[in-house]
């Protein structure tokens, strides 16, 4: 059953004018004054979920985005800061992405985290989607294949150091220890030191294709997965895939089980009003994801067209509403949302977890009143869920 909700915010600053008549993503470049405005705006989020009783705030890593879309380059160090300013909040890893570190100073720095934060980060990898930030920092994007056997013996290595109180590893990539004298004898095996506290460390990684190695992989090192951005309708063949590479793996998981599925929301009283208002947000969404292939069934033309002024009518590019009715977004009132959820949790018995995310664009002040509002309308009709604090605002009457 649903009990755990949680939010992605990729790191996206105020971003001004938005929508298909505004910016070209291409175009967009802020000053560095008002990229960092990121941390401050990941700290007031991260201080309504506390007070509203979430369970987790996913951030993601990303690198040199002058356009302002995803602007936190270190998500471990941000979530120590994040932890200390709040009490009960997780903060998760959405993602590391793995091919842009060295695999133990990774281990190294989420131990850290684990320690400082008392088990309130969230260790999470990736594999990558921006060809900029990847092979800019040297790992390999543009080749697919040898992007993922990087990935998979980097987190072979990671899992080695977490779990094991000595190790060593011999692969295609990386040889640790390498054979080197040291103090009068030739090193064999190394220690992380110091190792994550919680173990086994618990681990997240996303669901894209859900091809059979991929998912093998992640039940190897039972790693759970997060589909994000779609709903059931959408991403039900990967909750399928996934569950039947843990029937594979021996393990009897439920549908659903091991899974966090996430919904793009904007609550209104109406749902006219909610799609009015959510339009340009997730047009801007489109203007940063579709070039990336990360919005489904849209074709080459319309992501052309995506990338100019205005005209998506006439190239076709899916609306909102187009997305709602399958279930990728959800806007309308709160009442609404509660059955939306319920229908996925009777189809996904074994759903625990859910994340639900302002679209690409949302403003600081609409992020906060979105979340407060959920926290007080929606997440307590879902057992194990906690209550919101009684001082909780929600949706201001006229606003």
């Amino acid at each position: 059953m649903i009990s755990k909700f949680s939010t992605v915010y990729a790191g996206h600053v105020d971003l001004g004018d938005m929508g298909q008549d505004a910016t070209p993503a291409n175009e967009r470049r802020y000053p560095n004054t008002h990229l960092a405005t990121v941390f401050d705006k990941a700290e007031a989020i991260a201080r309504c979920m506390d007070d509203h009783g979430y369970h987790a705030l996913w951030l993601a890593e990303h690198h040199f985005q002058h356009e302002g879309y995803e602007c936190i380059p270190n998500i471990m160090l941000t979530a120590v800061h994040l932890a200390h300013l709040t009490s009960r909040l997780r903060i998760g890893c959405g993602f590391n992405i793995t091919p842009m570190w060295h695999p133990l100073r990774l281990a190294e720095d989420f131990a850290a985290a684990d320690i400082l934060t008392g088990g309130r980060v969230i260790f999470g990898v990736g594999r990558g989607y921006h060809t900029r930030e990847v092979e800019t920092l040297g790992g390999p994007m543009l080749d697919a294949e040898a992007n993922r056997a990087l990935f998979e013996e980097q987190v072979d290595i990671v899992m080695k150091a977490f779990h094991s109180e000595s190790f060593s590893h011999r692969g295609p990539h990386y040889t640790l220890p390498p054979p080197v004298p040291y103090r009068g004898y030739e090193v064999q095996e190394i220690t992380l030191v110091p190792r994550p506290l919680r173990q086994p460390v618990e681990c997240w990684q996303p669901v894209v294709s859900a091809s059979p190695r991929g998912l093998d992989f992640m039940m190897k090192h039972r790693i759970r997965g997060m589909i994000g951005g779609g709903a059931a309708t959408m991403a039900e063949r990967s909750i399928y895939a996934y569950q039947e590479a843990a029937h594979r793996a021996g393990l009897d998981y439920r549908l659903g089980e091991g899974l966090s599925l996430g919904i793009f929301f904007h609550i209104a009283e109406t749902r006219e009003r909610a799609i009015r208002e959510i339009t340009p947000w997730y047009e801007e969404h489109v203007k940063m994801f579709a070039p990336l292939g990360f919005v489904p069934g849209i074709s080459a033309e319309q992501v052309a067209a995506a990338a100019r002024r205005g005209g998506w009518a006439a190239a076709g590019v899916p609306t909102v509403e187009d997305y709602t009715r399958v279930g990728a977004w959800f806007a309308g009132p709160p009442e609404e949302f509660v059955a939306h959820l319920r229908a996925l949790e009777e189809k996904f018995p074994g759903l625990e977890y859910v994340h639900v995310s302002n679209s690409m664009g949302t403003p600081k002040a609409v992020m906060l009143e979105q979340l407060a509002w959920f926290a007080k309308e929606v997440m307590p009709a879902f057992a194990g869920a906690p209550s919101p604090s009684s001082h909780s605002p929600g949706r201001r009457s006229g606003t």
